[in-house]
Parts: structure tokens; C-alpha cells; sequence
């Protein structure tokens, strides 16, 4: 295939991963984006194939082949629960693809090259295997956080920030010295000890970050995969891939950026791995009564409202209760009841969790809304219903100066007439910290299973 017809395509599946950028801003067009981007990929690797540039067609193919069962068969079997997860895994793959390329670039002899030239290409190299090393070992473990194999508390070192500096210190004269080495042997020894502490740094860095601050954590990594992913196509001199890195690891920053604001969070502090790990939380250390409910009480209440707002998190999705909840917002408006949802920027375990589940169940696009445009009519709404929610309408991020949480906006949910909460049991949430909504005058505590508990409730309603 001639070099026209391969930048041709190359623009063509430019456009169209713009397009999906796009699309995915919105829900109403999220489908359509993700069609485009999956069309966009179909042609990027069909065009650098045929472009002369891969030469083992038969072990790319194979390769190819393999990689698509695996994908399919993972994907089939992931729930809507565990796709932080999945993100989190692909983000590794990234990584480890970019320092393998950096390795394989700077080991192959048959690239020629001297002066300027070279240099800037092993400032690749060097960049390449670095951001890879520490989006490769930082996914892995924002893995294990959100499958629970490590704690979510953060894991805090003594001199932490000495150290972090010390490793950024360390890897800037190991540039020096790769850069300076005069063979492939004395620029091997600085990249691969550098590659040992990017790989550390990693671990150290996400480690460093509390559970609650996952989402902000994946969105992080997302762009380090996409930094990545341009630095490797720098070293393999393919524009596509330098292109679709950029926009992957441009918009990923901006939406930590995004993020890190709703959360009153500084973003320097999030790359610096020193996100939620304020004090601990302060108490008086009294004992304070909750109020339980029935579903029957919170029939009546629905019944008499006029208002209502549903607050989903991350126990909603585990239950798989979004369905149920369409459900009962379908009834509600039936019955000329102002249903809205209101959606925390960092509900869930990663940034538009919960809107995925309530569009896969159905609820209307028009009633959910950010925290930003809903956080107001709290104070005139007749029954809030928080359904497996809990940091995210912690009042602590307000009152106590002390908490883990301290300065993060949240959802005021209890200025509203009555709080109905949808928990299994009075445990505390991701970051690990109480809440004291739970024992306001207005809070109502109803246990059990949210899927449950909702199926319920529609029938009350319904009789």
C-alpha cells in the first residue's frame, strides 16, 4: 500500500477517534462514539499492516487472533461492577506494551542513527520506558484496590515525599547518563535501573491514595497510558499512534483536572501521588442512635411526595439494583411525582459509572443530573432515597476539619424533608470513614439488599 493511502487512512481514523471523544461527552451520543472509535481501530491496524511496516504477517495475525479471544471472553464476563477493574488492567497492558517497545527500540541495531538525531530518539526511548514502568505497576495496583486484594486505605512511607523526590532526582541523572552512554551496554545498566525505580514509584504512588479516590486515580492512569502510548509512537515513528495517544492522554488529564476541582483537590498533589491522605478522621466518640425503617413507612412517604431524588453509588451497582430503581422512578412519574438523580462527579469506582447503569436501565436521560445542578434543590425536596451511596453524601466533608474527606464537595442530601438510606448494614464506605447522615433526625435507615429492598417498594407502591 503507498504512503498516500496509509496517511489518508491514518487522518481518516484520526477524525473518527475525535469523533468518539466526542460522542462519549454526552450519553445520548455515547453509542454512536463508541462506534466510531471501534471503526477508527479497524482502520488504523488494517492500514499499518498493509503498510509495509509489519513484515510476520502470519505471527500478527495470530497474535491478533489470540488477543480478540481473550478480549471478547473477559469482556463477556465482567459485570457493569467490575469494569473499573477492567479499565485499570488495560491501562497495565499500555504500560507494559510501551516499555517492551522502549526496549526492543533501543536494543535493535539495524536503526542507524548519529547526532540530533539520536538524541532526541533515545529521549524517547528513556520517556517511553519511564511513563510505561509507572502507569504499568500503578495500574496493577488500582487493580488490586478495586478488586479488594489491597486494602483501600492509603499506605503512607515515612518520608514519603523525600522519597518520591529522591526517585525523580535519581531518574533525571539516569537520563543524563543514558543520554552520555557511548554503547548499547552503558546505556543499558541507567535504563534498566531506571526502569526498576519507575516500576517502584508505581507501586508507591497509588499505593499512597486512598480508596475513595479511585475514580481520580483511573482517570489518572488513563492518561499516563495515553503519554505512553505517544512516546511509543515517537520510537516506532507512527503518526496514528502519536495522534491517539495525544487525545487519550490530553483528555484524560483534563478530566482528572475536572475531577480533582468538584473534589476541592489540588491536581499537582493527585500526579504526586498525594491524594486522600489527609489526617484521620475526628471524633467525639459518643454513642448516636440510627432510625430504621420499613418499606412500608417509605411507601407512605413516596405517596405523599411530590418531589423526589435518588442519589446511586457503588452499592447499587454491586446489588444490581438499577433496574428495579427505573422501575420505581417509572412508577413515581406515572403518578406526577418530580423524580431527578443526582450523580456525585466521583460515584462509583470510576468517572460516568453510574450513569452507565442507569442508562443500561432505562432512566431517561433528562433527569440525571451532576452534583453542580442538583446540590440546591435539596432543601425544597419532599424524599431523598440514597441507594448504596456513602462517602459521596458523607456531611463530614464539611463539618470536621479533621476527616479524611475534609473540603471535598458532596452531595447535601440532608436538607431535604426525609433521607431514606438503602444500606445492608451500618459499615462504613470506601474511604473508610463514618457518617454521620446516618444519625440525623431526618435519616431514615433502610437494611438490606438494595435490589431487594427496591423490588419491594414498587410493589408497596403498586398495592
Amino acid at each position: 500500500m503507498s504512503s498516500g493511502i496509509v496517511t489518508s487512512a491514518y487522518i481518516a481514523a484520526s477524525i473518527l477517534f475525535i469523533l468518539s471523544l466526542g460522542g462519549l461527552s454526552h450519553q445520548e451520543s455515547s453509542r454512536r462514539g463508541n462506534i466510531y472509535g471501534m471503526i477508527g481501530m479497524a482502520i488504523a491496524i488494517a492500514a499499518t499492516i498493509a503498510s509495509g511496516a509489519v513484515h510476520a504477517y502470519t505471527t500478527i495475525i495470530v497474535m491478533m487472533v489470540i488477543g480478540a479471544v481473550i478480549g471478547a471472553f473477559v469482556a463477556s464476563r465482567v459485570e457493569m461492577t467490575q469494569m473499573p477493574q477492567l479499565v485499570a488492567m488495560l491501562h497495565s497492558f499500555v504500560g507494559l506494551a510501551a516499555t517492551f517497545v522502549g526496549y526492543a527500540t533501543y536494543l535493535d541495531h539495524t536503526i542507524e542513527l548519529s547526532g540530533a538525531e539520536k538524541t532526541i530518539h533515545d529521549v524517547e526511548i528513556y520517556l517511553g520506558v519511564l511513563i510505561g514502568a509507572v502507569t504499568f505497576t500503578g495500574s496493577v495496583v488500582a487493580f488490586g484496590k478495586l478488586q479488594g486484594v489491597i486494602g483501600s486505605k492509603p499506605m503512607l512511607l515515612p518520608g514519603r515525599h523525600f522519597l518520591n523526590g529522591a526517585i525523580g532526582i535519581a531518574c533525571i541523572w539516569l537520563g543524563a547518563v543514558f543520554l552520555g552512554a557511548e554503547s548499547t551496554l552503558g546505556g543499558f545498566v541507567p535504563l534498566f535501573v531506571m526502569t526498576l525505580l519507575a516500576l517502584a514509584f508505581g507501586v508507591h504512588m497509588v499505593m499512597a491514595i486512598g480508596g475513595a479516590d479511585m475514580p481520580v486515580v483511573i482517570s489518572m492512569l488513563n492518561s499516563y497510558s495515553g503519554w505512553a502510548a505517544a512516546a511509543t509512537g515517537f520510537m516506532l515513528s507512527n503518526d496514528l499512534l502519536i495522534v491517539t495517544g495525544a487525545l487519550v492522554g490530553s483528555s484524560g488529564a483534563i478530566l482528572s483536572y475536572i475531577m480533582c476541582r468538584a473534589m476541592n483537590r489540588r491536581f499537582v498533589a493527585v500526579i504526586m501521588g498525594g491524594f486522600g491522605t489527609t489526617a484521620a478522621a475526628s471524633g467525639d466518640g459518643e454513642a448516636r442512635e440510627h432510625t430504621a425503617t420499613t418499606v412500608d413507612e417509605v411507601a407512605e412517604m413516596l405517596n405523599e411526595a411530590s418531589s423526589v431524588i435518588i442519589v446511586p453509588g457503588y452499592g447499587m451497582a454491586v446489588a444490581h439494583a438499577q433496574h428495579p430503581v427505573s422501575d420505581l422512578t417509572r412508577l413515581l412519574r406515572e403518578r406526577d411525582v418530580n423524580v431527578r438523580f443526582a450523580i456525585h462527579p466521583v460515584a462509583g469506582r470510576m468517572p460516568g459509572h453510574m450513569n452507565v447503569l442507569l442508562a443500561e436501565a432505562k432512566v431517561p436521560y433528562d433527569i440525571v443530573l451532576e452534583m453542580d445542578e442538583i446540590n440546591e434543590d435539596f432543601a425544597s425536596t419532599d424524599v431523598v432515597i440514597v441507594i448504596g451511596a456513602n462517602d459521596t453524601v458523607n456531611p463530614s466533608a464539611l463539618d470536621d476539619p479533621g476527616s479524611p474527606i475534609a473540603g471535598m464537595p458532596v452531595l447535601e442530601v440532608w436538607n431535604a424533608k426525609t433521607v431514606i438510606v438503602s444500606k445492608r448494614s451500618m459499615a462504613v464506605g470506601y474511604a473508610g470513614v463514618e457518617n454521620p447522615l446516618f444519625f440525623h433526625d431526618n435519616t431514615r435507615m433502610l437494611f438490606g439488599d438494595a435490589k431487594d429492598s427496591v423490588e419491594q417498594l414498587v410493589a408497596a407502591l403498586k398495592a
